[in-house]
């Protein structure tokens, strides 16, 4: 038996996305988003609302895009209820620091060890929202979420996902197959 919950935005994982952008002046900014994805070999697509970092994409068409983890819960959260439109300090409030990009014009969240840096490719207004496609022209990784083969370890990353439901957080966890392999066992 399925029970029907009606048109909802449920999806899981979700993902907890943390945009960073500057503004006109150089000031860092960063935003919680969750409606987003990989829609492209080389592309990420976020829904934003009207915020201060769509303003600030729009204007230097550039943002990085950093996964939430579990050891920075709080300030993730903080960065998507505050608004930088009303807290000047709003980085310095949730912990973090950023260095620039070498490959775009936007703040890498020192504290966040996964960023997509990512160029602006097109802003679309639709259904009260800015669909935001993005090109990814580097991913950086601190290297203490780095496996013995040197690749993003996802157990060290300690990625969070979004339970709208609930309005929880739930650090992802362990391996539970392998893609591409294990489905030739029905071949």
């Amino acid at each position: 038996m399925r029970k029907n919950f009606g048109a909802k935005s449920l999806l899981y994982p979700q993902p907890v996305l943390i945009i960073a952008t500057y503004d006109k002046n150089g000031k860092p900014n960063a935003m919680n988003a969750a409606w987003g994805g990989i829609c492209g070999t080389n592309k990420i697509s976020i829904s934003l609302g009207s915020h201060k970092t769509t303003d600030n994409i729009k204007e230097s068409g550039a943002f990085t895009v950093s996964i939430a983890d579990a050891r920075h819960v709080v300030a993730c959260d903080y960065v998507g209820i505050v608004s930088a439109k009303k807290e000047a300090n709003k980085m310095e409030k949730a912990g973090f620091t950023t260095t620039k990009s070498e490959f775009v014009n936007a703040p890498i969240i020192n504290e966040l060890p996964l960023a997509l840096e990512c160029k602006l490719l097109s802003m679309e207004e639709e259904f009260g929202e800015y669909r935001v496609v993005g090109e990814i022209v580097n991913v950086s990784a601190d290297e203490s979420i780095l496996g013995e083969d040197g690749l993003i370890d996802p157990s060290k990353l300690e990625a969070i996902t979004y339970d709208t439901v609930h309005h929880t957080y739930i650090k992802l966890g362990e391996t539970v197959g392998h893609a591409f392999k294990d489905g030739e066992q029905l071949k």
